[in-house]
């Protein structure tokens, strides 16, 4: 049993330098790609602690030696006047490099972290939008970017964090190598003692470390869910609903709850190391005790000068406390970059779904569903089963089904937001799977039924992408066939209106209507040979959505156009219409077909619907 923990520990060992060398290579090779400045400040900063740590070690000495004398007789004026020379370039020393230190490590340092804080936040932010979108509904996957949030920021400091521990670590082993020759020639019995009294102490922080990164890696989820109760749940946008439902008090509890979890986990690391932190003081007070007698017991028995003495006890103290920073330097270096390894990890996170790289012909396009079979990650039931259908170019399909009878689901196979579990989708007879990826969602222009605005201009939200290159007159007409036309011209900008108050104090909130509206004017401008629909009218009153329909064939025109719907009268508009139920394709044909269809499925939904519409006065 020892043997086999021994054998867990040295691979997890391995494994912890491993992670500690890739992810000091990644952030040197950032720096110096980067922010190659950040190398001469450290630069600069090293030899001033290396300085700093030398004068702190002979000064004593040089002004104890030139006082002994002075007591013992000697011309006082000479030795009065190496005295106050020395407080001259101890005060100077001081000033000099508080003034280095204040350049160098307060505002440059400062300046540069906050930096590189941003560009870290924005490739997280750029890998969680170009990663498979899988990933985006996987907990395991959110886990991974929790855990790469924290683990850049507060647990290790990001770059700097990592870099600043290291060029300590290097100060220390230069202050090192002076500290340990004064010691070894004058008290060479200091020197045991120390390494002794940083061992011991050595071994509890060890202790202390494997304690926090147990913690750490219990809060990453809890922490997921304290920021949505504590940063997102406080948005205005939830606002509404908590009101008018009155769950202000059910939020704070369940907000409390998770807060009083977080902080069980917090004390019971506290307790855990209290112990350990305990010992460490009483190791570090027998250091200072033994080695005070040692070197007071050489100097009283006039082994040592008073000068010597001085020298010794600062000399032990920079000896012990450069050991310590060497090798709590290792264990902060070890600890930081395994926290800041898990960036990096998210960087590679491993892609749900093959690439192609088979570019995508020009012209008429024909899909194919051949038996396609689905089933969420993580999921024992399937959505989809042997969904046989073929739609081809030009043609307008609907799809109707009621809720979660894989519609949606469809939708996302089809743009190949998830791979197929069995069987396979065919564009033009060829799988999906071979396509190159962005040149194959070029084909699709796409309004979910969850589609998001963003908080920038009206024109950015149609456009979305480089505005520069936008085509006003392509916008205009978009937003004419949509029926935003004249809401435009009420907006104080016009196009250039920002939506949303979240950068703009004077920024517009659209109705549920114009969201809708301005979501399918973005699929009109996208010009894609493929237009999908998904409950595109859905918060629109009768009459625009009457407005919508009439203009189907000029919005869509010869693209292909899949329309997802619960409002069956979208139906008449179409080509072909599949009835989807109980996971699988249950009908397909026109609606003329399908509505006659005895004991059909979507002739019961028809004139179930219909019923309301009618006129019964």
């Amino acid at each position: 049993m020892s043997e086999a923990k021994t054998d867990q520990s040295t691979k997890e060992g391995l494994k912890s330098i491993k992670k500690t060398w890739e992810t000091l290579r990644f952030m040197l090779k950032l720096t110096w790609q980067k922010k190659p400045i950040l190398l001469l400040v450290y630069a600069v900063s090293l030899l001033r602690r290396v300085f700093d740590r030398a004068w702190q070690i002979l000064l004593p000495k040089l002004l104890m030696d030139e006082l002994q004398l002075f007591l013992a007789g000697a011309e006082a004026s000479l030795h009065l006047h190496n005295i106050g020379m020395y407080a001259v370039i101890s005060v100077g020393v001081n000033l000099l490099s508080g003034i280095i230190g204040s350049i160098v490590d307060d505002h440059a340092r400062s300046v540069i972290n906050e930096w590189f804080q941003e560009y870290i936040a924005a490739d997280m932010a750029r890998q969680a939008m170009e990663m498979d979108f899988e990933h985006t509904e996987d907990p395991d996957a959110l886990d991974v970017l929790n855990k790469a949030n924290e683990g850049m920021s507060w647990y290790s400091g990001g770059v700097e964090g990592v870099l600043n521990e290291l060029f300590q670590l290097l100060s220390n082993i230069l202050v090192i190598c002076g500290g340990a020759a004064v010691v070894l020639v004058t008290c060479p019995l200091l020197f045991p003692v120390q390494l002794a009294a940083l061992l011991a102490f050595l071994y509890f922080n060890m202790k202390n470390n494997r304690i926090e990164v147990a913690s750490f890696e219990r809060l990453s989820a809890d922490n997921r869910i304290f920021s949505y109760f504590f940063f997102q749940i406080s948005q205005f946008q939830y606002g509404k609903d908590i009101r008018l439902y009155n769950s202000a008090g059910m939020m704070g509890r369940r907000a409390e709850d998770q807060a009083k979890k977080m902080t069980a986990t917090w004390l019971e690391e506290n307790v855990k190391t209290r112990n350990n932190n305990w010992v460490m003081d009483v190791v570090n007070t027998l250091r200072d005790a033994i080695s005070y007698f040692y070197i007071g017991y050489l100097a009283i028995t006039h082994k040592i000068s008073l000068g010597d003495f001085s020298m010794c006890v600062a000399a032990a103290s920079v000896l012990y406390q450069s050991m310590f920073g060497i090798a709590g330097g290792l264990q902060q270096i070890t600890n930081r970059c395994n926290y800041a390894h898990r960036y990096l990890e998210f960087l590679e996170y491993p892609a749900a779904m093959e690439k192609g790289s088979r570019s995508v012909e020009k012209g008429e396009h024909t899909i194919e569903f051949a038996d396609v079979s689905f089933q969420y990650p993580r999921s024992e039931n399937y959505v989809l089963r042997h969904i046989n259908l073929k739609i081809k170019s030009g043609e307008h399909l609907s799809i109707v089904g009621l809720n979660g009878a894989g519609k949606t689901t469809l939708v996302k196979l089809l743009c190949r937001l998830y791979d197929v579990t069995e069987g396979a989708i065919l564009i033009d007879g060829v799988n999906i799977k071979e396509y190159a990826e962005e040149e194959y969602r070029r084909l699709f222009a796409v309004v979910f039924q969850d589609f998001e605005l963003f908080a920038f201009s009206l024109k950015e939200n149609v456009v979305l992408a480089e505005t520069d290159s936008a085509d006003p007159k392509k916008i205009e007409e978009v937003l004419r066939l949509t029926g935003l036309s004249e809401d435009v011209q009420k907006l104080p900008e016009g196009m250039d209106t920002m939506i949303f108050k979240s950068y703009d104090e004077h920024g517009t909130e659209l109705s549920g209507g114009q969201k809708q509206k301005t979501a399918i004017a973005r699929a009109l401008y996208r010009n894609a040979p493929i237009v999908i629909l998904d409950e595109p009218t859905a918060a629109l009153d009768p009459i625009a959505e009457y407005e919508i329909y009439r203009q189907f064939e000029t919005l869509v025109g010869g693209k292909t156009a899949i329309y997802i719907s619960h409002r069956l009268s979208s139906c008449r508009f179409c080509d072909k219409i599949a009835v989807f139920a109980e996971e699988t394709l249950r009908e397909y044909g026109t609606h003329d077909e399908l509505v006659s269809l005895e004991g059909g499925i979507y002739a019961e939904m028809f004139h179930e619907q219909a019923k309301y519409y009618v006129d019964i006065a």
